[in-house]
């Protein structure tokens, strides 16, 4: 299992205030939440596939702490973009899993007018490894993938929905 404690590095290149979101972006504002990002997950319905992917990577425990996290959250729309069989093998190696799905996940709460407001930042995710965000037309891209929804708030973070999978490095 991910040593979350470890892997929170600060995230520096983000910044802290606040500019007004694109249309694609909604500011949920600061209200307070009382659901966890594994809670809101399985709550939305979209999220069939990543919830069964970090039940199976035995990452639900660290999600529901105390953060706070952002998760670029692929819908299962996106999982079902990979190639025939591809989720069910991830399924059966918890390691391989758990280091896709870290890859998605940086430390800290980034709302999205953080990201508009910087345009490109390459984060580091609780992986280890560096996310690629950029605004390109007025949208959000994490490793070439669209944020379709963003800002959804949870108590111990935010998720934004994006429309695939993205794969971390391999190493060298």
């Amino acid at each position: 299992m991910i040593n979350v404690s470890k892997a929170l590095l600060p995230v520096a290149a983000l910044l802290i205030a606040a500019a007004p979101a694109t249309a694609q972006m909604a500011d949920h504002g600061a209200a307070k939440h009382t659901n966890t990002i594994v809670d809101v997950a399985v709550g939305a319905g979209t999220f069939k596939t990543l919830v069964a992917a970090l039940q199976a990577a035995d990452l639900v425990t660290a999600l529901q702490g105390t953060g706070p996290f952002t998760v670029f959250a692929p819908s299962d729309a996106a999982f079902a973009k990979l190639p025939a069989g591809t989720v069910e093998a991830l399924l059966k190696d918890p390691k391989a899993l758990a280091a896709i799905l870290t890859y998605h996940v940086i430390p800290g709460k980034v709302m999205a007018a953080d990201v508009i407001k910087a345009g490109t930042v390459k984060p580091t995710t609780l992986n280890g490894a560096a996310l690629d965000i950029q605004v390109k037309g007025g949208k959000v891209y994490v490793n070439g993938a669209m944020v379709t929804a963003a800002d959804v708030a949870a108590s111990n973070g935010v998720i934004h929905v994006i429309d695939a999978v993205v794969l971390p490095p391999t190493k060298k």
